[in-house]
């Protein structure tokens, strides 16, 4: 059915791999991945993938310098064993928020990584939900960049939340966009967040444009969320408006630091988040609900190994 398709996966989300491989009705390949005893990435193919088209799935989760560098040698593994194509799925790209030099004598880390990512082999990029669209751009090769903004919208449509008695609540502006697709798929008002950072690690919450959000249902969408201090900060915010039940979500559910505590002390209603990440099994998150993204990488690998269109993916 899917001549010389193959998928790989690195040690960052090797659940996902596998659901995608279920999807397609394909084996997930066999492949050793290590460390040496100095902590050196070691990796070996133990299957035949000359002339294969090949799509290796690898979040660049934390810890992102390990997960990063395993994608890199996964992928010059499959160069040197000669792949026909190499595709890199980054469910979760890593080193996004280092998109500009927002101020003198800083990298611009995402190029970077792009740049890496072309060099070591890639032929292609799958990914879902970048921090900022731009960086599509960085990539010398095409990207297919996916949303899961309808799965989040179809868990929440299960939750049979009237149209009056919602609010879409933007964490702050330069999320009002991904508010607004999401008001337009579930219905409600619109709220926002007027955030303002202190710093790179810091930021201060404190209006509410919009609304009303009394006695409302709030639902706060972010596309990611890695301390939790910018949308804990608009849980605090919504909930000092009367919001009487708050649910946050995410497309990828980082959770570093004092995430987890934050998250804890906000006494949220439910945290939804998808399996970009791999999520501990014994998560300390309360209400934590994590949805799958494999169908849709399924269906965009599928229809990429096929030459066929996956823009009606991109909604």
């Amino acid at each position: 059915m899917y001549e010389r398709l193959t998928i790989l996966s690195g040690r960052a989300n090797p659940q996902l791999a596998t659901e995608i491989s279920d999807y397609l009705g394909i084996t997930l390949g066999h492949v050793d991945t290590g460390n040496f005893p100095d902590g050196e990435i070691s990796v070996k193919l133990n299957q035949n993938i000359r002339g294969c088209d090949v799509y290796l799935v690898q979040s660049t989760s934390p810890p992102v310098n390990e997960t990063l560098m395993e994608l890199l040698i996964l992928i010059d593994a499959c160069r040197r064993a000669s792949a026909s194509r190499i595709t890199a799925v980054v469910p979760y790209f890593g080193y996004a928020r280092q998109d500009r030099k927002d101020s003198g004598r800083v990298p611009i880390t995402s190029k970077l990584v792009a740049n890496l990512i072309v060099k070591a082999g890639a032929h292609r990029v799958l990914t879902m939900d970048l921090h900022a669209a731009q960086i599509q751009g960085f990539f010398d090769v095409p990207v297919d960049h996916l949303y899961a903004a309808p799965i989040l919208d179809k868990h929440f449509k299960t939750l049979s939340i009237p149209g009056e008695d919602l609010v879409i609540v933007s964490p702050d502006e330069g999320s009002i966009k991904r508010s607004l697709h999401h008001q337009e798929h579930l219905g409600g008002s619109l709220a926002i967040v007027d955030k303002r950072r202190s710093n790179a690690l810091e930021t201060q919450q404190a209006n509410l444009i919009g609304g009303p959000i009394e006695g409302k249902t709030a639902l706060i969408f972010d596309d990611m969320i890695t301390t939790a201090g910018s949308i804990c900060g608009a849980v605090k915010v919504a909930k000092s408006h009367g919001a009487r039940r708050v649910y946050i979500s995410a497309s990828h559910g980082v959770f570093c630091g004092p995430a987890i505590e934050r998250i804890n002390e906000s006494n949220v209603d439910g945290i939804v988040v998808t399996n970009s990440c791999l999520q501990a099994s014994d998560s300390r998150l309360r209400n934590l609900t994590v949805v799958s993204v494999a169908e849709l990488l399924g269906e965009a690998i599928r229809r990429i190994h096929r030459n066929e269109s996956v823009s009606y993916l991109f909604d």
